[in-house]
């Protein structure tokens, strides 16, 4: 394999121009990759931005298509996860399945050793062991999204952001490069959904029919009726659409019988969860009883925990009780600095 060829993930945007920008700065022969991951119009658009961009740094620019595996693994997953009840985060599994997996094997077949990606994030080797860490960013940092990440593949991982101090930073270097985008907004979307609501998008694109069902209590007593599990999520008090005479929020969603419980917010409080479906990213994290702080969504501040592990799971435990736990978000573990690794909440 060529090591000093890197293939990079180019979005259009800000963040994976600059990227060019730095590899090339550390000598790195940079080939610019776009995924083709939906058909919508604005994919067009972000491969014709990319495109102009790596004409004008002077690199080769590819689109590869990954719609298939997108599909099947990103959207299928974000479908089926709402319509159990669950608040799926799609961008953990796009890391997993797409940037990690099926974009390494694309370098693969180029014979290519680097990956290259425009998220905040750094990998940092330490005493021999490659460790994936939070960006100097940190207002920006993405490492909860890279939790699934494992450290046999960090060696060929390249996150040319990390060091970046601030964005503005970022968007300079864009724009002494001479490249309009420079002020181009970051997306605050989910990628794959552009002007619509998930839940229209989610009856648009599947032909499962969300059911009515019934607002309960926390002792199972009927307060009324629901436009189906799949409009709610756990903590929510906006558009439920009944009215109880005091504020009610979503404390649980049973997919079993299609109810969704209301309760107060004290009620959203819990010191422990379970985790079932794990990963860590070096093994030596791998054990009983260690203390960890935690994030249990992305926006979250991080929080003392200790871990246990128990037969087919591990028991988390809160220094102190923390709001809205909610399936289908992720938990992730941090030692400092050092992204340890994570799970989704089931």
């Amino acid at each position: 394999m060529d090591n000093k060829k890197v293939l990079l993930g180019m979005s259009g945007g800000v963040d994976s121009t600059a990227s060019v920008i730095v590899l090339k700065n550390s000598g790195y022969e940079v080939i610019g990759a776009t995924y083709k991951l939906t058909d919508d119009e604005s994919v067009d658009q972000s491969i014709l931005d990319a495109k102009n961009a790596a004409q004008k740094l002077g690199i080769e620019h590819i689109v590869v298509d990954y719609r298939k595996e997108f599909k099947d693994k990103v959207i299928s997953d974000f479908i089926n996860e709402y319509m159990i009840g669950h608040t799926p985060n799609p961008c953990v599994v796009c890391n997993k399945n797409i940037k990690f997996d099926k974009f390494l094997k694309t370098a693969d077949e180029m014979g290519i050793k680097y990956v290259a990606s425009g998220q905040y994030a750094k990998i940092d080797k330490r005493n021999g062991r490659y460790y994936v860490v939070k960006a100097r960013n940190i207002i920006k940092d993405q490492t909860y999204f890279l939790y699934t990440l494992k450290e046999d593949i960090l060696d060929r991982v390249l996150f040319p952001m990390g060091d970046m101090e601030s964005k503005d930073d970022t968007r300079q270097l864009v724009k002494d490069a001479g490249i309009e985008i420079y002020s181009k907004k970051d997306s605050q979307e989910i990628c794959f959904i552009k002007n619509m609501k998930y839940t229209d998008y989610i009856s648009r694109n599947s032909d499962v029919v969300s059911k009515k069902g019934n607002f309960v209590d926390m002792n199972g007593n009927i307060l009324g009726s629901h436009e189906g599990i799949v409009n709610y999520t756990i903590g929510q008090r906006k558009g439920l659409g009944i009215a109880l005479g005091k504020p009610a929020f979503v404390i649980d969603i049973n997919y079993e019988n299609n109810t969704v419980v209301l309760g107060e917010n004290e009620d959203l409080f819990n010191d422990e969860l379970k985790l079932y479906d794990y990963n860590f990213i070096n093994d030596e994290y791998n054990k009983d009883n260690i203390k960890l702080s935690v994030k249990i969504r992305y926006a979250a501040k991080e929080e003392s925990v200790a871990i246990k592990k128990e037969a087919d799971h591990i028991l988390v435990k809160f220094d102190n009780p923390v709001r809205a736990i909610t399936k289908g978000q992720s938990v992730v573990f941090y030692d400092g600095d050092v992204l340890v690794g994570g799970g989704v909440i089931k």
